[in-house]
């Protein structure tokens, strides 16, 4: 072999050699590259089953918290018509003292009572059984069927109130609960109403027959009673209503909680004004006779602020007044917090025309449709000042 075949056929081997050599090398550094890919392509499918999972979870946690706020909502929705029915059952209740037509219904049945009379004969009997009643003998004496049916139609009205309330109450509640939609932390307090509720009108009628027997006039502490179990559901309701729908608010025992006891305590005493009518003495105001104080002040010793009316009136007086300077310093705790601006604006504009409304009627020796006002403005006042302090200690827990 010639000397330059044997170079070409040694180089040629060294050639393939080192094709052989580098074609290895890649093979085996694609070989790892394919075991770490298929090592990341693992974990990345991990981590997607994972972050779809959790995903997932939010979204199921989303629509399932929607839900149970909408259904805390329909909830709250009907507490607050609840609300407004107590409300506007109060204002009956108050027209139906005012016009003198508490009494005009002296028996009591809860079921067949529904109905009014529906011919004569009926309105006959009732009629006559009311000529048996003190008031009759007493303030109306005389009177004819057509006035008899005029004081009938607001007690009646006022009874049959009650009986919707009920109705409107018990049902949804038992559907809701057959719903399973009602929080756990409500569900005793809801119930609690409706007895409180029912027992309303058993509480009604006790005051009623308190006029029945002697005097013309129910008791004054009766019909107070009867006004704060009335208040203390139109609170529950609210509050519960707001709690629901807006988050739930701590009571506490603080400045704002004290306002609120200065209006539901000047509206209770209001309840003792009106018992012994006492809104027919001392037309005038700010002075009571020649002095801020009436001279029959005191005269009944411990009960002298529950019997005497002059006393009542008194009382009735300086708590307004006491509870209006309490709201506006309310007011002025919500600007300077910056919660609830508007809610407390409009508890300033009611309690300042509350005031003035129950100026007017007492010096107009409180007219129908001025106390049917006032009391309306008592409602509103109550019912403002409820949503003002549920939002300061809500957002302050």
């Amino acid at each position: 072999m010639r000397k330059w075949e044997f170079d070409f056929y040694m180089s040629s081997i060294v050639s393939h050699k080192k094709i052989f050599f580098i074609t290895s090398k890649t093979f085996f550094r694609i070989f790892l590259h394919y075991r770490s890919l298929k090592k990341a392509l693992q974990i990345t499918k991990i981590n997607v089953i994972n972050v779809t999972k959790n995903q997932f979870r939010k979204v199921a946690l989303t629509l399932t918290n929607s839900v149970i706020i909408k259904d805390q909502r329909i909830i709250a929705c009907w507490l607050y018509f609840m609300a407004i029915l107590v409300g506007l059952m109060i204002i009956i209740g108050g027209i139906t003292r005012l016009t003198g037509s508490g009494l005009s219904m002296v028996e009591w049945r809860p079921l067949i009572g529904t109905l009014p009379p529906l011919n004569d004969d009926e309105w006959i009997r009732v009629f006559e059984l009311y000529k048996k009643s003190p008031e009759y003998a007493q303030l109306n004496f005389g009177m004819g069927m057509d006035e008899f049916k005029k004081i009938f139609f607001w007690e009646y009205f006022h009874r049959l109130w009650g009986r919707l309330l009920g109705v409107f109450y018990i049902f949804p509640l038992i559907y809701f609960f057959l719903q399973k939609t009602i929080p756990s932390k409500y569900r005793l307090p809801l119930i609690g109403l409706g007895i409180v509720g029912g027992l309303q009108g058993i509480i009604g009628w006790w005051m009623v027959t308190s006029g029945l027997s002697h005097e013309p006039t129910v008791s004054q502490y009766r019909l107070a009673i009867h006004l704060f179990i009335a208040l203390s559901i139109f609170t529950c309701l609210l509050w519960l209503g707001h709690s629901l729908f807006l988050g739930d608010s701590k009571i506490q025992f603080g400045i704002p909680t004290f306002v609120f006891g200065l209006i539901f305590l000047t509206i209770i005493a209001g309840a003792f004004v009106a018992g012994m009518n006492a809104g027919l003495l001392y037309n005038h105001f700010p002075l009571m006779g020649d002095g801020f104080i009436p001279v029959e002040y005191g005269e009944k010793g411990l009960l002298d602020p529950f019997e005497n009316p002059a006393s009542a009136q008194f009382h009735h007086r300086w708590l307004a007044l006491i509870a209006t300077c309490g709201v506006l310093f309310l007011w002025k705790s919500a600007i300077k917090a910056k919660i609830a601006v508007k809610q407390a604006t409009l508890m300033l504009v009611i309690v300042s025309g509350q005031f003035i409304l129950g100026i007017l009627t007492l010096i107009n020796a409180a007219p129908v449709h001025l106390g049917a006002m006032h009391q309306t403005g008592a409602i509103l006042l109550l019912a403002s000042s409820i949503s003002v302090i549920h939002s300061l200690y809500r957002v302050s827990e």
